[in-house]
């Protein structure tokens, strides 16, 4: 039974949304992240049953500082394309040392990448086929947690929207149509995309995690079927009551500005899932845990809409 769960990576989009849905699962959850700032006002969104505790990843005696006190331990860090290869399997490493050590189960929460090019749904069976250097590097991390011996959880997602995803592709778009009606959208628009609403995403891994038959297995949690840019530019159009529109950004133009943006230099090879776009197929979770949480698209950004408008009002 888990009575105390530790989220890393609290302050970000997912171990955000985590950690409020574990909280609210009446779970005594230890928020950890580097920034104290960040987490003091998130505790606010949390409750009482959130325990922050500041700390870098980096640094193995922390991690396992906010293992040992866990009954369970939610890997959901993420950080910037360009600190990925080798921070990525360094924090992954001084993570699994001390699951291995303090004998405790590991979620993971993880991206798509590794799928590489996929024709059809893509279900936990599918053969793996990643052919960028991110998707390889996805790839090894995966082996690196089935080789561990921890016991473990991995769980993919398609591209996150919501609250608090400051570095996805829709908040990209989203927030520069609150400054003007137009906004940059990577890829085209008339492409079926899948994106899931983080919340979502995070009360499925949390009712995933609490299933005792679900470790030692690889899940997909899918997102609320697929949309195209030109279905999301309508959708802000309406909640906005104004005429938005989106700007393709062509794999072209992605160069160009990595040129200038190391985030979007890194991006380049990642373009192809704007082509040929990873679907997740999730029938395994629903057959086994049960319903997917599936926040339609439409409340789902208006909700995100919200959002960033009150957070761009609180800076006024």
């Amino acid at each position: 039974m888990m009575k105390t769960a530790a989220v890393l990576g609290a302050t970000g989009g997912m171990g955000h949304a985590l950690t409020e849905a574990l909280c609210r699962r009446n779970i005594r959850t230890i928020a950890f992240a580097r920034s104290e700032e960040n987490l003091l006002k998130f505790k606010k969104d949390w409750g009482t049953n959130a325990v922050i505790q500041s700390g870098d990843a980096l640094n193995p005696d922390d991690v396992e500082k906010a293992v040992i006190e866990a009954d369970a331990v939610f890997h959901a860090i993420n950080i910037p394309y360009p600190e990925w290869d080798p921070a990525l399997s360094i924090i992954l490493t001084n993570t699994l040392q001390a699951c291995r050590k303090h004998h405790k189960p590991f979620i993971y929460a993880d991206n798509i990448y590794s799928y590489g090019l996929q024709s059809s749904p893509a279900n936990e069976f599918s053969p793996k086929n990643p052919h960028t250097k991110k998707g390889k590097l996805r790839e090894t991390l995966i082996e690196m947690i089935k080789g561990s011996g921890v016991s473990y959880i991995i769980a993919h997602f398609p591209d996150f929207y919501g609250p608090q995803t400051g570095n996805t592709l829709l908040h990209y778009t989203l927030s520069q149509v609150l400054e003007k009606n137009k906004g940059l959208f990577v890829g085209k628009t008339n492409i079926l995309r899948e994106f899931i609403f983080i919340k979502d995403g995070a009360e499925a891994l949390a009712e995933l995690s609490l299933n005792s038959d679900s470790y030692g297995e690889v899940w997909n949690i899918p997102g609320t079927g697929t949309i195209t840019g030109q279905e999301i530019a309508s959708i802000v159009s309406s909640h906005l009551k104004r005429e938005i529109t989106f700007r393709s950004i062509h794999k072209w133009l992605v160069r160009a500005i990595g040129v200038f943006d190391p985030m979007m230099k890194e991006y380049t090879e990642l373009m192809y899932l704007n082509q040929t776009p990873v679907i997740l197929d999730g029938s395994k979770y629903e057959a086994r845990i049960g319903s997917l949480p599936k926040t339609p698209y439409e409340t789902g950004i208006k909700m995100t809409l919200d959002h960033l408008l009150n957070e761009k009002n609180a800076v006024l």
